[in-house]
């Protein structure tokens, strides 16, 4: 049996349609997307490095249901966040005994200019790529691409900044993939939007609480 049966064999039983919702026809790769996702979102709201090795395993199905959705952007987006999820979690337990040693930070001005400048020529390039590829939507696919990819950057290296980028992203997820007919992944995105916004308060807070704070009679 060649590597590509095997391949096909492991992935088959994930496209199984389960139910419809709407015009979704649900299959275990969208919603054990939808659970792993969803956990991964908790965790990382909860600054644990547990959030990866979970990550991991929402990208496998989301890359099987991506794939099949014709986003290939996406679908090769979970590759790259398997790879970017294995070094987020040794960078953030590295040299500790806790996987949530490693403290919140605010990210340097210097490097979300670079992020921001990035970004333009990365969608750009995706968007002319996926095009040819006969991507189903080439620059939105980009697009969310680029900001996924600069907010799992900041992930990695635990910077509050991170939230701004993934909730960008969700703002377009969720109707790319409402037009696309994932209405079940729609849901998980709309979750994810709200549980951003409660990461990136938490995560404040975090930050403000290790500022140290000002001398008595020296204004703050």
């Amino acid at each position: 049996m060649s590597i590509a049966d095997t391949l096909s064999g492991l992935v088959e039983p994930l496209n199984h349609q389960l139910f419809l919702l709407g015009n979704d026809a649900v299959t275990w790769a969208e919603l054990l997307g939808f659970a792993t996702g969803a956990v991964c979102v908790w965790l990382c709201v909860r600054a644990t490095a547990w959030n990866f090795p979970v990550g991991i395993a929402n990208n496998v199905f989301f890359l099987v249901l991506f794939w099949s959705a014709r986003l290939y952007a996406d679908a090769a987006l979970q590759v790259v966040f398997l790879l970017l999820a294995a070094h987020g979690w040794l960078r953030w337990a590295r040299g500790r005994d806790r996987l949530t040693a490693r403290p919140v930070r605010r990210a340097p001005t210097r490097t979300l200019l670079v992020l921001l400048a990035l970004m333009v020529p990365v969608t750009a390039g995706l968007t002319l790529l996926l095009t040819r590829a006969h991507d189903s939507a080439p620059f939105w696919d980009a697009l969310t691409t680029a900001l996924s990819l600069a907010a799992q950057w900041l992930l990695n290296a635990k910077q509050v900044e991170t939230w701004y980028f993934w909730i960008a992203a969700d703002l377009v997820y969720i109707p790319l993939y409402a037009a696309k007919g994932l209405q079940l992944t729609a849901v998980v995105y709309t979750l994810f939007l709200g549980m951003c916004l409660v990461g990136l308060r938490a995560w404040w807070r975090e930050t403000a609480a290790d500022r140290p704070a000002a001398p008595v009679g020296v204004p703050a």
